[in-house]
């Protein structure tokens, strides 16, 4: 298998088909910088599948589209297309299913077009694929995703700063064994899928069961349903008749009961209404005269406290008076205000009397109250001494003294008329009470007759629902049994059953037995029969199905075991093999010293997630476990002749170069690929080192194709083929096929 040609079209600075013959071993691109030669080699990548934008210098799949130029327009859309010998058949490929797909080809042909909008494309042989078809085709061909075989210049010694479980995966893409990688990954996949059907097979036999069991059942509760319903027919006539028997003499007893309470709640009604009849009239005469004596009464009352609260002031008036005098202080005449305040508030009093006009004494009496207090009037007492005053006060005293003293004897008069009243009517209440209790004791006796008649409603009522009760079982009883159970009415009721308790046991040994026969399914045997088959044979298949699927989990476990083995048998031989390689191209590159790779122990590492790009199109999550043992790691081990360097750290820029460039080159003599691109990797190089460097190219191109990016005039001397890439007047990339001479002057 060779890598035979490859074709861009539209690809970066690429604007038009250009197309590249790979018929030698040793392919040389040249070219000033920034003519588009590392294009070339980025086109490589990408046409493999590469997914990162950062390695191809851009930020979008757009960046990919040729921009265009002065006089050329931007492209819609790049592509590159790269073709293999395949003469041999060496290319294979399966589908996810583990079956190969067919590449019977002479030439293989991988093409990957990327469209404005960002979107990718990949076409195997003109049918377009997945991007994990194409890393499964290249896997076979030791073109790993790892870019082993793709070296560009900032990238030589990208396996001297890998740690060291990055640099294991390098070595075992350099190998050939990502392909066992893919199928292990692929085999987890299977063995997840496989798993969880197996956990939705053990669930589906876990809830078929149940069931299963449950027809089981029915299947012999069928068997035993011809029994019960024989006995049922017997308790059922038993019991419909004695229940029908009851109900019509329960019936016939309510109806003369309601007749019989009805007839003396109507008699004691017209007895209640008599009473109330005498009971209206009586009493309200006498009622209405003590009203009216009780209020005269309060009228005169309210007029004595009126003369008490005046008589008070007239006394309280004289006292000081007499005080004055005995103290036989100066005079000192009252004044016109004084006095016609004292008239103006008897004045009041006296208005006040002549409103109550139920009292005629009380009419005359405040009449010469008036006379006598005309004499106070301001023109009549402001020249009287003292003593005329107190003479005239004392006289009014007396006065209202004696009409008091009639009032209060009118007073105890309306009294007496109140007590003779009260007594009158004392004896009239006596006789309503009398009166009140016979009406009371018809009204409890018509509650007592109301509530019985109640109570009939209610037993008739309870007597409708048993009456339903029974329609209702008669009608269970047809849908259990059939017609046979209404010749109840011919039926004898046997002496031993007689009573409602024999009733009741009747009634719970139907309802146990009517229970079973519903649990029997008697009335549908047939289709039980069937579902229990149905049901069975199911459940004989999903077991077949567990023991499939505990064979497919053990297989693929086996599988899984048996490649991480041969991965890790064929990753120890392989190292051997690179140390032999590493050691030869290290001498030759640095005239002696040592070079090797070891394995050293694994570590454990804690639960992380790990992003893995494949494509816009395919992202997967891969769970590590918490504590997951890791795989052992690769370590690398230099000492430089007349030096005491021996760490990686310490070595020069130039050293590493060199270093990991022999490391490299190791690596591809082991398990070859079919092509190695080496982009400007000898760009450090001095002289010396480039003719060593030279000396390893004509040896890996014994079992490697070689595209060499180059500025390196010993480079190009080895070369059986040169390209000369250019910037033309249109502003894109052009290749030019050159002879030596002219690639030296084309690098410049």
């Amino acid at each position: 298998m060779r890598l035979k040609t490859l074709e861009l079209n539209g690809f970066k600075s690429f604007a038009q088909k250009t197309v590249l013959e790979f018929g030698n071993p040793i392919v040389c691109v040249v070219g000033p910088n920034g003519s588009g030669k590392s294009n070339v080699v980025e086109s490589i990548r990408y046409v493999l599948g590469e997914q990162s934008m950062k390695s191809m210098r851009g930020k979008s799949g757009l960046d990919l589209i040729f921009k265009g130029s002065k006089n050329l327009s931007k492209g819609s859309h790049a592509s590159v297309s790269i073709y293999f010998d395949n003469s041999d058949k060496i290319f294979k490929l399966e589908n996810d299913n583990g079956d190969n797909i067919n590449l019977n080809f002479d030439t293989v042909s991988i093409s990957r077009e990327v469209f404005s909008d960002g979107l990718n494309k990949y076409v195997l042989n003109g049918t377009e694929v997945r991007l994990k078809d194409i890393h499964n085709l290249l896997a076979s061909v030791n073109i790993g995703s790892s870019g082993h075989h793709i070296i560009s210049q900032g990238e030589a010694d990208r396996i001297l700063n890998a740690n060291i479980q990055d640099r294991r995966e390098m070595v075992e893409d350099a190998l050939g064994l990502k392909i066992y990688q893919y199928k292990i990954k692929e085999s987890t996949r299977k063995l997840e899928r496989t798993e969880e059907n197996m956990k939705e097979v053990t669930l589906l036999r876990r809830e078929n069961a149940p069931h299963l069991n449950f027809l089981k059942k029915q299947v012999e509760k069928f068997e035993k349903g011809k029994v019960m319903q024989a006995e049922l027919t017997v308790l059922y006539k038993e019991y419909l008749k004695k229940e029908d028997v009851y109900l019509e003499k329960e019936k016939a007893h309510l109806l003369a009961e309601r007749n019989k309470i009805k007839s003396e709640l109507e008699s004691v009604a017209g007895k209640i209404s008599l009473t109330e009849d005498k009971n209206s009239s009586a009493g309200n005469k006498k009622i209405e005269e003590l009203r009216l004596v009780e209020k005269k009464i309060n009228e005169i009352s309210a007029v004595k406290s009126e003369m008490e609260r005046k008589l008070g002031r007239i006394e309280g008036m004289i006292e000081m008076e007499e005080r004055r005098a005995e103290q036989k202080e100066d005079v000192v005449e009252i004044s016109q205000e004084e006095v016609k305040s004292v008239i103006n508030e008897i004045n009041q009093s006296i208005d006040l009397a002549f409103g109550k006009e139920s009292v005629s004494e009380i009419r005359d009496i405040l009449g010469r109250i008036k006379d006598i207090l005309k004499k106070f009037s301001p023109e009549k007492g402001e020249t009287a001494n003292k003593n005329f005053e107190i003479q005239n006060l004392k006289k009014t005293q007396n006065e209202i003294l004696a009409e008091m003293a009639k009032i209060e004897e009118e007073e105890a008069k309306i009294r007496q008329t109140i007590e003779k009243l009260k007594e009158d009517l004392n004896k009239e209440t006596e006789a309503l009470r009398d009166l009140e209790r016979e009406k009371f004791t018809y009204k409890v006796r018509h509650q007592e007759l109301t509530s019985a008649l109640e109570l009939i409603s209610i037993k008739e009522g309870s007597l409708k629902a048993r009456e339903d009760s029974f329609q209702n079982e008669m009608k269970e009883g047809v849908a259990l049994i059939g017609q046979e159970i209404l010749a109840y009415k011919n039926h004898q009721i046997s002496e031993s059953t007689e009573g409602e308790i024999s009733q009741e046991d009747l009634k719970r040994k139907i309802e146990r037995i009517k229970i079973k026969l519903e649990d029997a399914g008697l009335g549908s045997g047939v289709e039980v029969m069937k579902e229990f088959k149905e049901v069975t044979e199911r459940d004989e298949f999903l077991a077949k199905e567990m023991e499939d699927l505990t064979k497919s989990i053990e297989s693929l476990k086996k599988l899984i075991a048996d490649l991480k083995e041969k991965i890790d048998i064929e990753f120890k031989e392989g190292v051997k093999k690179i140390n032999v390689e590493f050691q030869e191209f290290f001498s030759l590159m640095f005239g002696g010293g040592t070079g090797s790779l070891s394995i050293i122990a694994p570590a454990k590492k804690k639960k992380a997630e790990k992003e893995v790009e494949f494509d816009e199109e395919e992202i997967e999550i891969e769970m590590e476990e918490e504590e997951e043992m890791l795989p052992e790691g690769i370590e690398i081990n230099v000492s430089l002749p007349h030096k005491k360097v021996k760490e990686l750290h310490a070595l020069s820029g130039g050293e590493r170069s060199l270093t990991s460039i022999a490391l490299l080159f190791a690596m591809s003599q082991v398990n070859p690929p079919p092509f190695l691109v080496l982009d400007e990797t000898d760009a450090a190089l001095d002289e010396s080192n480039s003719r060593k460097y030279g000396d390893m190219l004509e040896k890996l191109s014994k079992h490697s194709q070689l595209i060499v990016v180059t500025h390196n005039r010993e480079t190009m001397s080895r070369a059986g083929a040169l390209y000369g890439v250019t910037i033309g007047a249109n502003g894109a990339s052009k290749l030019l096929s050159v002879k030596f001479e002219e690639a030296t002057q084309i690098a410049k």
